[in-house]
């Protein structure tokens, strides 16, 4: 088209200094790739003739993505061409948007697909994923963008006392509800186990409640409270007996204090009665 402002190889890739996408020095190294595509897209000159942003890349610099590609060294996180192709690269359209980040979250957009929000956004002509999550800045998602508070989502779209912000309610106090009782049972083994009380088997269990509360937190994408219930009634059931472990653990903690003291007692009772003895043989002999 006769545009000589666009991306070629050299921009991306080097001149004289071309190096593998492997090497850690190269400008196309996954954790390098965002700091080369601002290398145009951050600049407001060379995008004004094409309306675009030039805030991605500090969008992206604040996201959970970038997060766990810096800091947590996943390689594998994504970054600009994971979403947008690198030759062919493409901005996603409403319609594809979904696509692109089923690539990495599968299960996710399996139940986004059987939600009511699904047809709700498609005939509003709205992205699946970027309509609560954003596109660029992903922030780690927290039960707090269920509520109805500044942090909340959902009255975004719905309005106090209709379906879809009571359905958010209710599932966000089941997370709540499971969320406490694991930290519940959590507190009490760990106050067992410090007394040396064994409670390992327990606390596996607990494992399995917390993997409960994953699965309930995912499962949200059906927006079907019933379905998320069933998550978190499973960790619950498992809660309620590590709860009762927990407490019978510290019950059996209190006891062996008790009978160590009664031991002490009794053992000082004895030398002090030994004491008397001797002594008294030893003053007779004298007699």
């Amino acid at each position: 088209m006769g545009d000589k402002n666009v991306a070629v190889c050299t921009d991306c890739h080097g001149v004289h200094n071309l190096r593998a996408p492997s090497d850690p020095r190269s400008k196309v190294y996954p954790v390098n790739i965002a700091n080369t595509c601002s290398q145009c897209h951050s600049d407001a000159q060379r995008m004004k003739p094409y309306s675009i942003p030039t805030n991605q890349f500090a969008l992206y610099s604040g996201s959970v993505h970038h997060a766990a590609m810096t800091t947590g060294g996943d390689l594998s996180a994504p970054t600009c061409t994971t979403c947008h192709g690198n030759h062919g690269a493409t901005p996603p359209g409403v319609a594809t948007v979904e696509n692109v980040c089923s690539t990495c979250h599968v299960f996710q957009a399996q139940l986004f697909d059987t939600s009511p929000h699904k047809a709700a956004f498609a005939s509003a002509g709205m992205p699946g994923c970027v309509t609560c999550h954003s596109n660029h800045k992903i922030e780690q998602p927290s039960d707090k963008l269920l509520t109805a508070g500044a942090q909340g989502l959902c009255t975004n779209c719905h309005t106090d006392g209709d379906a879809g912000l009571k359905a958010a309610a209710e599932m966000h106090g089941k997370f709540a509800q499971l969320e406490g009782s694991i930290r519940q049972s959590q507190e009490l083994l760990d106050r067992a186990a410090d007394a040396g009380i064994e409670v390992s088997q327990d606390q596996l269990q607990l494992t399995q409640a917390q993997d409960n509360l994953t699965k309930a937190r995912v499962t949200l994408h059906t927006f079907q409270p019933a379905k998320v219930d069933a998550d978190v009634t499973a960790g619950l059931a498992i809660t309620s007996k590590t709860l009762i472990a927990g407490q019978q653990a510290l019950r059996e903690s209190k006891l062996r204090r008790r009978g160590l003291v009664v031991s002490l007692i009794t053992v000082l009772a004895v030398l002090f009665g030994l004491t008397f003895f001797i002594k008294d043989i030893e003053s007779r002999r004298k007699k």
